[in-house]
C-alpha cells in the first residue's frame, strides 16, 4: 500500500512538475513573442526619428544659424548670428507698429494695411517674408547688411502678391 501510495504521488508530482514546465514554457514563449514586438517597434521608431533628423538638418542648411559659412561671416564683423537675427526681425516688425503700410511691402493693402507676419533668414544676406492685409498675402525677399557705420539697412529683392 504504502509503494503505492508513493507511486501515485510520484506520478501526481510528474504531471504537476510536467504542467509547471508547460505553463512555464507558454509564458516565456509569449514574453519573448512581446519583447520581439517591442523591438521591431524600437526599430521603427529609431528610423522615424533618424528620417526626421535628416529632414531638419536638411531644412535647416537653409537658415542663418544653420550655415556655418554665414555665421563665420557674420562673426568675422563682430556679430553673433543669432543676436543679428534678433536685431533684424525686431526692426522688421517694428515697421509693423507704424500706421500704414509696411515700408518694407512694395504693395499697398487692398483690405487694411500691409503687415509682415513671418520671417526666415536665408543666411547672412537674404531674409523671406510673408506678408498680408489679411485678405490678400504674398512673399518677399529682403536683403540686409550693416554700412560702413555698423547701421542695418534692409532692401526689398523681390516680392509678389498671391492671385485671390
Amino acid at each position: 500500500m504504502r509503494n503505492k501510495i508513493f507511486l501515485y504521488l510520484f506520478l501526481f508530482a510528474m504531471l504537476f512538475i510536467f504542467y509547471q514546465y508547460m505553463n512555464e514554457k507558454k509564458i516565456f514563449e509569449s514574453q519573448e513573442s512581446r519583447i520581439e514586438n517591442l523591438e521591431a517597434n524600437i526599430q521603427m521608431a529609431q528610423d522615424s526619428i533618424d528620417k526626421l533628423q535628416n529632414q531638419v538638418r536638411d531644412l535647416n542648411y537653409f537658415t542663418l544659424l544653420g550655415n556655418d559659412n554665414a555665421m563665420t561671416y557674420l562673426e568675422k564683423m563682430g556679430y553673433e548670428a543669432a543676436d543679428v537675427e534678433a536685431m533684424v526681425s525686431d526692426q522688421i516688425y517694428d515697421f509693423n507698429l507704424q500706421k500704414g503700410n509696411n515700408p518694407l511691402v512694395p504693395f499697398d493693402g487692398m483690405n487694411g494695411d500691409m503687415k509682415i507676419n513671418k520671417l526666415k533668414f536665408l543666411n547672412h544676406k537674404w531674409i523671406q517674408a510673408d506678408f498680408t492685409d489679411g485678405k490678400y498675402w504674398g512673399e518677399m525677399i529682403l536683403e540686409y547688411h550693416f554700412n560702413d557705420k555698423n547701421e542695418l539697412e534692409l532692401t526689398p529683392i523681390a516680392s509678389f502678391l498671391y492671385p485671390n
